[in-house]
């Protein structure tokens, strides 16, 4: 096993069952209301159409509250993730809510192992999940393999401009690479992305950047066709806290000129060949 992946899994594992009590995952909230979809979800909602009856994959699902409200809006929904932490809070979520789901436990690179091949009409990807990938284009090929002919990709993430900043004594600097690189950079912090008061032990993590075109790139070469691509000012976490301000929907952008900030991106395709079609 990679290194990699064993630092990023004891990262995850310990801080699933926090994420599960923050009330930032708002998980009483989908088992109180069985309406009640998660914030991402209800962004991806103009773009994801009507998705009932399709058989869908969420990749690197975590604690399951997408891959539930992707249920609740009628898929039949496989959730995919190598955190085993992760999926025990995903299955207690799912049978709190009476949510019929199939969890897989597998690394992401794995996929094709644990999935039947060619066996899905929707994979969706969530935010923060390509960052814990070395290279984009064997997570594209992963992708193409699952998708049925005529199959698409859902993709709403961190977009590479966000991801190559930092912030240092309250000012953004350009600390990270914008381009995928062989070699992760590497953190080591203490806390998580939600509200909790857990001290946490497994404080490392290995991750990379992918550039925009380098996405878009990865998957034309695994013979998907691009349908959509849009940049968003915004994204559902305090990125850059003390510079962002919140909204009505749970969206963070930037408290002044937020138009100098592409936070995330929305990328959709579909299997086949063929010629590229944006918009």
């Amino acid at each position: 096993m990679n290194d990699h992946v064993q630092i990023n899994r004891e990262n995850w594992d310990e801080r699933a069952p926090a994420h599960a009590a923050s009330p930032d995952y708002a998980v009483q909230r989908l088992i109180e209301d069985p309406g009640f979809l998660s914030g991402v979800v209800r962004f991806d909602l103009p773009r994801l159409g009507d998705i009932r009856g399709l058989d869908c994959v969420h990749l690197q699902c975590h604690i399951a509250t997408d891959t539930i409200s992707l249920a609740r809006l009628g898929a039949r929904v496989t959730g995919l993730d190598f955190s085993a932490q992760a999926l025990a809070e995903a299955r207690r979520l799912a049978d709190a809510t009476g949510t019929a789901l199939s969890l897989v436990e597998s690394e992401l690179h794995d996929a094709l192992e644990h999935l039947q091949p060619h066996s899905f009409d929707l994979v969706y990807t969530g935010i923060g999940a390509i960052c814990w990938l070395p290279e984009i284009g064997r997570w594209a090929q992963i992708v193409a393999g699952l998708l049925r002919p005529g199959g698409r990709l859902f993709i709403r993430d961190v977009h590479p401009m966000l991801g190559a900043l930092e912030l240092e004594a309250g000012a953004l600097q350009l600390c990270h690479p914008y381009f995928e690189r062989p070699q992760p950079t590497v953190s080591d912090y203490s806390g998580t992305y939600v509200e909790t008061d857990v001290s946490f032990v497994a404080t490392r993590s290995a991750l990379w950047n992918h550039g925009l075109a380098e996405i878009v790139s990865a998957l034309l070469a695994a013979g998907l066709q691009l349908t959509a691509l849009e940049e968003h000012d915004c994204a559902p976490w305090n990125a850059l806290p003390g510079l962002m301000s919140v909204d009505a929907a749970g969206e963070w952008r930037l408290s002044e000129r937020p138009e100098r900030l592409a936070a995330t991106f929305t990328l959709q395709a579909r299997s086949g060949s063929g010629a590229v079609a944006v918009g």
